[in-house]
């Protein structure tokens, strides 16, 4: 039985991945970890005022301001988002204001129960399930004049139960970053750059040294899930079930562990960091796994260290990555549904996300946009490639607790038995989504 791809953000972001700061916590899409959204399943559902079912011409109206809740990375993002929202205002006519959560999640349920949420809203795929089980939510996806422009993969991310329900706003995707200094002090060019997990055992052993590892990443399913991935397995089959306790499954964290066993390998905690660009920026590795926002952090922490970015390395499976993203909700209960739908289709075109990417680093969830994201970014097209192969974090209610257990058991990986964690794990799953 094949696993689940969503043929395709980062509000509860792992441990490791918070200790990187703002920049992990934004809803940029470039998430690393899951949210706590248990307050989504037991928040008052919304009232369903407007129904995308009728057409954009049942959607709710009004003159009041349109009133906007993100979270965000850092100054950088909210200035692009407060200005493409005012640029918007200028030409609709239609006042907007944006608001930066301190809580994303927690304020969203707050408002969802006390029926008075904001319009339009970063949504991790993380809270998707549960809001949209309440009736929070407008399913407003297929009123959108750009729905053929976005990536299958994540329109596949924002669907529950058959129905696409929001405009994903940006995305994700990990990649192998290398220290070109350290890559070419070892005698290793271009043609030794890994493309199967052998190579990638190999050049991590010539580039450890010293006090460097060649290779380090974060203790956590968002990172190791890739691994996963390049060897056909994963956490769901294509209909929905729990099929973790695998043997593809096995051979990825088998590998993982060889790799930490072998010094050659280290998890970004110990050796001192909080994550893997952490570790990296400060040459305690010379390669690690992490998504585009590293693309900031080198630039904001570690202007002076040269790297470079190749797509991860194929498994027994093929290529495979993981990937985060976000999209713009709408209340059921807002009473500018329509407004708040320009909005999102004008925040998701073309020029917007171009801008966006630009101000703070994220790759846009168009396909129209590809040519014009690589050629401004060329050094960073690897992250782009993932998105023809990689796989999304599930869209499942109740999975959040289940990541967290199966974080906490990936600490020890270096020494736990692989296979108790997974049937552990599988346990967990099946008791949210059944064997």
């Amino acid at each position: 039985m094949g696993t689940r791809r969503f043929v395709r953000n980062k509000f509860l972001v792992s441990s490791a991945a918070m200790t990187a700061g703002a920049l992990l916590i934004a809803g940029c899409g470039s998430g690393s970890g899951f949210s706590d959204t248990s307050a989504a399943g037991g928040a008052g559902g919304g009232s369903q005022t407007g129904s995308a079912t009728g057409g954009a011409d049942a959607l709710t109206s009004s003159t009041d301001p349109l009133s906007i809740l993100i979270g965000s990375s850092g100054d950088a993002e909210t200035a692009a988002v407060k200005k493409a929202a005012a640029d918007w205002s200028a030409t609709s006519g239609v006042k907007a204001e944006v608001t930066v959560a301190n809580d994303l999640p927690q304020q969203l349920a707050q408002g969802f129960a006390a029926g008075s949420p904001p319009d339009l809203f970063y949504l991790s795929t993380e809270a998707l399930p549960g809001f949209a089980k309440n009736g929070s939510l407008l399913p407003y996806g297929d009123l959108l004049a750009n729905k053929s422009d976005f990536y299958p993969s994540l329109v596949q991310n924002f669907t529950v139960d058959n129905t696409f329900y929001c405009a994903p706003k940006d995305f994700s995707t990990l990649a192998l970053v290398i220290n070109t200094k350290l890559w070419t002090a070892a005698g290793l060019t271009d043609a030794d750059i890994p493309t199967t997990w052998d190579q990638l055992s190999a050049v991590a052993q010539k580039l450890t040294s010293g006090g460097t590892v060649g290779l380090s990443f974060s203790n956590e399913y968002q990172r190791l899930g890739a691994f996963m991935a390049q060897a056909g397995g994963g956490l769901l089959s294509d209909d929905g079930k729990a099929v973790v306790d695998s043997e593809a499954n096995a051979a990825a964290l088998t590998y993982v562990q060889g790799l930490l066993n072998s010094g050659s390998a280290a998890f970004a905690k110990d050796l001192g960091a909080g994550w893997g660009g952490e570790a990296f920026g400060k040459q305690l590795s010379a390669m690690t796994i992490e998504g585009n926002w590293i693309v900031g952090a080198m630039k904001s922490d570690y202007p002076d260290l040269e790297y470079t970015v190749a797509e991860l390395p194929a498994g027994s499976a093929g290529k495979g990555t993981l990937q985060f993203t976000n999209c713009w909700g709408i209340a059921a209960d807002s009473k500018n549904q329509k407004n708040a739908l320009a909005l999102a289709e004008y925040m998701t075109g073309k020029d917007v996300q171009l801008e966006f990417s630009t101000a703070f680093g994220v790759m846009p969830s168009i396909s129209s946009a590809a040519e014009e994201w690589k050629s401004a970014n060329a050094k960073l097209a690897p992250f782009l490639a993932g998105a023809d192969y990689a796989t999304g974090m599930p869209v499942v209610d109740g999975v959040t607790p289940v990541i967290t257990d199966l974080n906490a058991q990936l600490e020890s990986l270096k020494t736990a038995d692989v296979k108790t964690i997974l049937s552990s794990t599988q346990a967990n799953l099946e008791a949210v989504v059944g064997g």
